[in-house]
């Protein structure tokens, strides 16, 4: 396991300090924030933490409220909002400073056969024949070295590989909106099925938007055209996976209106099955000049 993975799993981890009651801890991302993504993979730690381990998170659906101080601490409260004989019920509150940040509901469901289609897998690349995040970086020479670098430290622990042009390597011109990338872990993962989907839930929140830019020209926060925030962020997941082998990440967008995007993914395995849906909305705004 590379020390970068290490360190994001350690990042993950939660503390507990009282019954239902979680903190964990923060660091900045490529923005001066704490990243969605974390906040949202710390939340299904807490939640999962409060659930028979023979449960599998089957679905999540949260709401960014705030932005998140890199320097402080989040606390993670549990409300046990249900047991059944088949679904477990969680509601997670994520507090800094007093406020809540952040909402998560998650469900997790006992295992049982039934009824069994999914959509086609999608044509994609092999991913080894794509250019690592630092070859694809390194290769742009209108991004300034910061931003490059903090691309990279956010991106250390995740192979993450564009299909095609990331919109912040080519812009200018809309594009369709569709976006493909595969992911992995940088290394090798304990089976625990509930680190998988923290894992791919902290990947989740990376490139969904990308969509929305292609179908605009614009390159993001990255070049300065746009600046935004994720809204809120829902998960299903379908089929076990492991997060440590290679995930195709297929992302569209149907619609952008009122300031805000929408991006809509469906992850599959390697080996062709669908393995968890996503949709998230996003406000992203044009900055005016002056």
């Amino acid at each position: 396991m590379s020390q970068a993975l290490q360190d994001l799993l350690d990042l993950l981890d939660l503390e507990q300090i009282e019954e239902n009651i979680f903190r964990g801890r923060s660091r900045s991302a490529v923005v001066p924030r704490v990243f969605g993504g974390q906040v949202a993979a710390q939340a299904v730690v807490a939640a999962g933490r409060t659930v028979p381990a023979e449960r599998a998170a089957h679905s999540l659906h949260a709401y960014f409220l705030r932005p998140g101080d890199p320097g402080s601490p989040i606390v993670y409260n549990v409300e046990r909002s249900r047991d059944g004989r088949s679904f477990t019920t969680r509601r997670v509150v994520a507090v800094q400073h007093g406020r809540p940040i952040f909402t998560l509901s998650a469900s997790f469901q006992a295992y049982e056969d039934g009824l069994d289609h999914q959509a086609p897998m999608p044509v994609a690349p092999d991913p080894a024949t794509l250019p690592t995040s630092r070859e694809r970086l390194l290769g742009y020479d209108h991004l300034s070295a910061d931003v490059v670098e903090k691309f990279l430290e956010a991106r250390e622990a995740i192979d993450l590989r564009y299909a095609e042009e990331p919109p912040f390597g080519e812009f200018g011109a809309p594009r369709e909106p569709h976006s493909q990338v595969w992911f992995r872990s940088n290394g090798k993962l304990d089976d625990d099925p509930l680190l998988h989907v923290v894992l791919a839930t902290y990947v989740s929140d990376m490139t969904l938007l990308d969509s929305v830019l292609l179908a605009h020209g614009r390159g993001g926060w990255a070049v300065g055209d746009v600046v935004g925030a994720s809204l809120d962020h829902a998960m299903w997941f379908h089929r076990p996976f492991r997060a440590d082998e290679w995930l195709l990440y297929d992302q569209e967008s149907p619609s952008a209106y009122g300031g805000r995007g929408l991006g809509q993914a469906r992850i599959y395995t390697q080996d062709g099955r669908l393995a968890v849906s996503v949709i998230q909305e996003g406000v992203l705004r044009v900055p005016r000049e002056g």
